[in-house]
């Protein structure tokens, strides 16, 4: 049996680059970016009015000019109008292209217009002012956007305003779910005094889809032969398998030994941990990988947040991510093992991220999965922990 680090070590070292695909810009929300974007233009490409007003040469008005003729009005994205008398000036409105001739917008605010006139009131004005210059942004030729970065709305933005209809994205693994276990019924079914229903399967692709992955999902009842032939077949078309339940040391806990008859290599098998003790986990020829989850609910999603979902991030290039909690209340857990608790996450007056531990009934419980936010890792080295402490914590909603 291994660490918690040991095990964590194992399967980050197994990372796998699947390569990277092209994939519509509208359909590319929540995937990981595979390029750097670059501005095909400078940023802003013009120099741009910010506010609605009037353009005028400052010069104009540090010489003492007050009032000017207006010769004309640009909307944005109209031409942008030359003036060449230094006391007109014209009306423009926010967006618009200022013309290099002026170089100052004064806000309709701040004058009074009457007689095809415009009368700067008193105040205080200066170069450039209310213009975003060309280029002050990006120039043309920068970076707007680093890969390896997942695609949310603001990329979907940049990626339209420099006229990409494509993006390059990393390819997802192909997963199969398998749920296994005779006691496990379908759930529009109504299970016997004896009998739950499947949902392991489930919250697992619910898991994935927050990924952009779409897996498959199947339930095999406990006949070693069956899963066997299944399992040999599925290898052929995912690249990883997650499994749940059968992995223990019961009589029907027949997912080691099946594994291990069809080639695939135990990396490890048992964390020192709870829940979650008998995970399993190994690697087939051609980068094949197999996360055998026990077939407890909260072990599932524990393990699921804590390996895969690590496993997964690193496979796609994103960058490794920590975050900590400080216990709002004492704890104590007197077995040498790393224990994870399922806590409720809230932030406090002094903007610190406070998690308070919610007692349960162990890894079969999982009433208190919704109501919670984060397992928090209490390490195996210690037995007592105080409130105030700063913990790893693991969020799931």
């Amino acid at each position: 049996m291994i660490t918690v680090e040991e095990a964590e070590k194992i399967i980050l070292n197994e990372s796998f680059d699947y390569g990277t695909e092209n994939v519509p810009l509208v359909k590319s929300l929540g995937r990981i970016l595979a390029e750097d974007l670059y501005s095909d233009r400078d940023l802003p490409p013009f120099n741009r009015a910010t506010v609605d007003g009037i353009a005028i040469n400052i010069e104009a008005y540090h010489s003492g000019t007050r009032t000017f003729l207006i010769k004309g009005t640009q909307a944005a994205g109209d031409n942008p109008i030359n003036v060449t008398e230094k006391n007109s000036c014209i009306e423009i409105m926010t967006g618009a292209a200022v013309h290099e001739c002026f170089n100052t917008v004064i806000r309709y605010e701040d004058i009074t217009i009457e007689n095809s006139c415009a009368t700067i009131n008193p105040g205080a004005f200066k170069p450039y002012q209310n213009i975003h210059l060309r280029g002050k942004d990006k120039l043309q030729g920068e970076i707007l956007v680093e890969k390896n970065k997942v695609i949310n709305p603001a990329v979907i933005g940049i990626s339209a305003s420099i006229g990409k209809t494509n993006l390059l994205v990393r390819k997802l693994p192909r997963v199969l779910v398998v749920s296994t276990g005779d006691e496990l019924v379908r759930i529009d079914e109504t299970p016997s005094p004896y009998q739950i229903r499947q949902s392991n399967g489930l919250t697992i692709l619910a898991t994935l889809q927050k990924y952009k992955i779409r897996a498959h999902k199947i339930h095999l009842k406990d006949d070693k032969k069956n899963i066997e032939l299944t399992l040999k077949k599925s290898f052929e078309e995912y690249d990883v398998i997650l499994l749940t339940g059968g992995v223990s040391m019961g009589k029907y806990d027949f997912i080691p030994d099946v594994l291990q008859r069809l080639g695939v290599k135990k990396l490890f098998h048992k964390v020192k941990q709870r829940p979650g003790k008998p995970f399993w986990f190994g690697k087939k020829a051609k980068n094949k990988f197999v996360f055998a989850f026990p077939g407890n609910p909260v072990s599932v999603f524990m393990c699921l947040h804590r390996y895969f979902v690590p496993w997964l991030r690193k496979s796609m290039a994103l960058k490794e991510t920590k975050e900590y909690a400080i216990l709002g209340n004492d704890f104590e857990f007197p077995i040498e093992l790393q224990f994870f608790a399922q806590v409720e996450l809230h932030m406090n007056e002094d903007g610190q991220t406070i998690a308070s531990y919610h007692d349960t009934n162990g890894s079969g419980d999982f009433s208190h999965l919704a109501e919670t936010n984060a397992f928090i890792e209490f390490p195996a080295n210690q037995n007592t922990f105080k409130k105030g402490e700063a913990l790893r914590i693991w969020r799931y909603n």
